[in-house]
């Protein structure tokens, strides 16, 4: 059996999980996963498709909860829930004891639980209001991947990098980097594209290593995406907003994983991202989901990461002109700049023929730049 050792468990239901939507075949799944089909099927046989695996464990686990426990009770299981997880509120808590223990206590006796007890600050309730959400269609639609601003180890820094799944709010990766480089990123996508196969898209902001603060210049990152045939998009520039499930996903890691303790390096923080992204995925409710979990509604991607990188083709209707080491193309007698980090492959050009005549500039399959007459003059 080839699992990893790290947090077998969780590996085991994640991959039940994801098992369970049947979008990809057993076969690649488990190639995935590097564990045989004979295992893969063994997990799925034994999963008993409750949150809390105890069917994936050689131990037996206690419920949470029994719904002929007495007042006493009961609000000792809200309280022993709540110092669990101290950043969950009445609504959470009270899905959770209904789901795994079928415990039915209303959100507002939650509530007022909590407050009995002192566990929730006047400025949480203030914090609490409602927001106006959207969400892509489908998963694998959009991706949403930043950095958690770092922090201080005993032994240096941590940089989380986190990617989100937009319309499942699945956290596909939380890893913990000890920089914010390119070779770093692109290592932690390689990884996560093997196990979950390919997006449509990505979006991030404009800093290293996926965009820049102006937003114009395209880097070795995005277009590495691009040959893998992921569009890449920017928020704009100041509009954290625009990864705003990500942004909300910080939050929720700094209340429930950060904010509790101390870390002496990049790998215990590792350990610690391992064992909090389970319970992520596939325990804490979302209300943004109607109270499911972001492993209800995830599922992986039907597309495969190649591991031989794609050609480069265009059609013979375009005008292909190849990047110098400067980063130009010589188009009509003229020196265009297109990006340094398009240095030595091609890019196609299409001429216009609306209203804004010029050319449209495209790198695989993405239009990067507009070029107009004036663009032109201007290079001569």
């Amino acid at each position: 059996m080839v699992w990893t050792e790290k947090r077998v468990v969780d590996q085991r239901l994640e991959f039940v999980q994801l098992a369970s939507c049947g979008d990809v075949s057993m076969t690649e799944l488990c190639r995935r996963f590097g564990v045989s089909r004979k295992t893969g099927y063994k997990w799925l046989a034994r999963f008993d498709g409750t949150a809390v695996p105890a069917s994936l464990t050689d131990a037996s686990r206690r419920p949470v909860s029994s719904p002929r426990r007495s007042t006493v009770d009961l609000e000792e299981q809200v309280i022993k829930l709540r110092l669990y997880k101290p950043a969950w509120g009445g609504r959470k808590i009270s899905h959770v004891l209904m789901r795994d223990g079928g415990l039915q206590v209303a959100p507002s006796t939650v509530t007022a639980i909590l407050h009995r007890h002192g566990l929730i600050e006047p400025a949480a309730s203030a914090a609490a209001t409602a927001w106006h959400r959207f969400e892509h269609p489908h998963p694998n639609s959009l991706w949403q991947m930043d950095f958690k601003g770092h922090f201080a180890t005993h032994a240096g820094r941590c940089h989380p990098l986190t990617i989100l799944d937009d319309h499942s709010r699945y956290n596909i990766a939380l890893r913990a980097c000890v920089n914010e480089q390119h070779d770093t990123v692109q290592t932690a996508l390689q990884d996560v594209f093997r196990r979950y196969g390919l997006p449509e898209r990505i979006n991030t902001d404009n800093g290293h290593p996926w965009g820049s603060s102006g937003g114009n210049y395209l880097t070795a990152l995005g277009a590495w995406l691009m040959r893998l045939g992921v569009r890449v998009s920017h928020s704009t520039p100041l509009h954290p907003q625009t990864n705003g499930k990500d942004e909300r996903f910080h939050r929720t890691l700094k209340a429930e994983l950060l904010a509790h303790r101390s870390f002496a390096d990049s790998h215990d923080c590792q350990l610690a991202f391992d064992s909090w992204r389970p319970t992520y995925n596939h325990y804490r409710p979302h209300e943004a989901l109607a109270m499911q979990t972001p492993g209800q509604r995830y599922t992986p991607s039907l597309i495969p990461f190649p591991e031989v990188m794609p050609t480069i083709e265009y059609s013979s209707q375009d005008t292909v002109r190849r990047v110098c080491n400067k980063g130009r193309i010589s188009l009509n007698g003229c020196s265009v700049f297109i990006s340094v980090a398009l240095r030595g492959l091609p890019v196609a050009l299409r001429y216009r023929t609306d209203a804004q005549e010029g050319f449209d500039v495209y790198f695989c399959h993405q239009r990067i730049r507009k070029l107009a007459p004036d663009d032109l003059d201007k290079a001569k």
